[in-house]
């Protein structure tokens, strides 16, 4: 196993907040590594000492094999840097800004134009190339921002919540980026707030609470960890809750929740989809209406929920998924 980087004890405080509390991290070669947790868990301060841009209070980190204190210079050399805001020039062009940081790392005006323009139509913009950032969507900042940090073809690649304040199609596209580079052998370290983003893109996910490292492993792992799947059962009229409850006690892996005001009751079971069919098959003999049932499988927002005691500050919703419960799989 090839670490692309590497991370042990990490602290660091501001004054008397504690951002970081010993923090260990590895992230292997060619793979995603989520950083999950809400506004305040320390996650961007993570990305801020491994790109040499703060110094722990105490720790030790690489990147790519170079010690982030002794060895910045190398370490600069590897990685590119996309920050939480679009860090282009609004008064120059797409194809200026790019010929920018292409100059800046000492590329010739031959070469970084031709950069320029392979970065250009790697990400779609090459229509807007002439035009000033002034005019650009959100999407495309981002787009252009996450170019800019490819110039130097980084082996290491730094995404501080990339997708912030995105609309769905953008993240999307933000995405589909993200994995063809991936693909093509670039390591990257990925923090976020969205629970859908960590679950599409991470090979392996660190859960920070508080800058403390609370649970990590792969999204099934730490799904596994909050139980099996649930049928999530919507019935036709609150008085039925009682009663179907009742009925539905052995179908049950666990005791069933009810939440009256909108008429539903969760069912832990370990039978999956064979459970709907039997489910159904009671309520309809006890002539119990089935406003709508489903199969919901362990979402991350269960396991920030088991871990922390409270859901993670931004939903999956405002990441793009439908208002409503997530993970529905099958329906009546």
């Amino acid at each position: 196993m090839t670490l692309a980087i590497k991370a042990a004890g990490l602290t660091k405080s501001f004054g008397d907040v504690v951002a970081l509390n010993g923090i260990d991290i590895e992230v292997e070669q060619g793979t995603v590594l989520g950083l999950l947790g809400p506004n305040g868990s320390g996650k961007t301060t993570i990305v801020r000492i491994l790109a040499t841009l703060l110094k722990a209070d105490s720790g030790v980190a690489s990147v790519a094999g170079f010690d982030v204190v002794t060895q910045p210079d190398e370490v600069r050399s590897v990685i590119g840097l996309t920050g939480q805001y679009a860090a282009v020039d609004e008064y120059l062009t797409g194809r200026e800004n790019l010929e920018l940081f292409a100059r800046l790392f000492h590329l010739s005006k031959i070469d970084a134009k031709k950069r320029a323009d392979q970065l250009l139509d790697r990400f779609d913009l090459s229509d807007a190339a002439d035009r000033g950032i002034k005019g650009y969507s959100g999407g495309m900042r981002r787009r252009l921002d996450l170019a800019a940090s490819l110039i130097g073809r980084p082996n290491v690649l730094f995404l501080d919540e990339p997708t912030t304040g995105l609309d769905p199609r953008s993240r999307q596209g933000m995405w589909e980026v993200i994995e063809d580079l991936v693909a093509d052998g670039t390591t990257v370290l990925l923090t976020t707030q969205y629970l859908e983003e960590a679950d599409q893109l991470a090979n392996k996910i660190v859960v920070l609470n508080h800058g403390e490292v609370i649970a990590k492993g792969t999204s099934d792992e730490l799904k596994s960890q909050v139980g099996g799947d649930r049928i999530e059962l919507v019935v036709g009229a609150a008085s039925d809750l009682p009663s179907a409850a009742g009925l539905l006690r052995e179908f049950g892996s666990g005791p069933a929740t009810t939440e009256p005001e909108i008429r539903t009751l969760l069912l832990p079971v370990s039978g999956g989809s064979s459970a709907i069919v039997d489910v159904v098959r009671k309520l309809d003999e006890n002539k119990i209406n089935i406003a709508d049932i489903a199969l919901r499988r362990p979402t991350l927002d269960d396991v920030f929920l088991s871990l922390t005691g409270h859901a993670a500050e931004d939903k999956t919703e405002t990441a793009g998924a439908p208002k409503g419960r997530r993970g529905r799989k099958a329906r009546r």
